[in-house]
């Protein structure tokens, strides 16, 4: 069974995040309910991607980057954060207390290191901070881990 991880851009212009999901669920498809699905919920492209993991009946895996996790995301996300993160069949919680960029970092290098692949919601460019998008694609590209990059054409953050 494939192991497929994510890793994307958060606060997307609404636009951007709607063709990205679009673009999610594509490359998911082929998969079905054949993989497994790696994210750490974060809204946005992750949560986007354990959508379309769970509405294919794959299992999804949860990696918590810190115990202040859920409190850091904006809180109208927490209704989905908790329903996917009840969905999960294995969570991964890092010891980490507080939402910090180490601990985001310290949760994609898990990511990576637990899957076969990575899907990127990615423009290209540098990350804005450590533990951004951008480092979790180096760290992957630097274990060989295939990359697919997702980005819409001429969409901008």
């Amino acid at each position: 069974m494939i192991r497929i991880g994510v890793t994307g851009h958060r606060h997307l212009p609404p636009d951007v995040e709607a063709a990205a999901a679009v673009m999610l669920r594509q490359h998911l498809a082929p998969h079905g309910y054949r993989m497994v699905g790696l994210s750490c919920l974060a809204d946005g492209p992750d949560t986007a991607f354990a959508e379309a993991v769970v509405a294919a009946g794959a299992p999804l895996e949860v990696i918590v980057p810190a115990q202040g996790y859920r409190g850091a995301l904006p809180r109208e996300h927490h209704p989905v954060y908790d329903r996917l993160l009840s969905r999960a069949v294995l969570v991964h919680e890092l010891e980490h207390r507080e939402s910090t960029p180490r601990a985001h970092m310290d949760a994609g290098r898990l990511l990576v290191e637990r899957c076969n692949r990575l899907v990127a919601v990615w423009d290209g460019e540098p990350a804005r901070g450590p533990g951004g998008t951008a480092d979790v694609v180096a760290h992957a590209r630097a274990l060989s881990r295939p990359v697919s990059v997702l980005w819409p054409e001429g969409a901008r953050r």
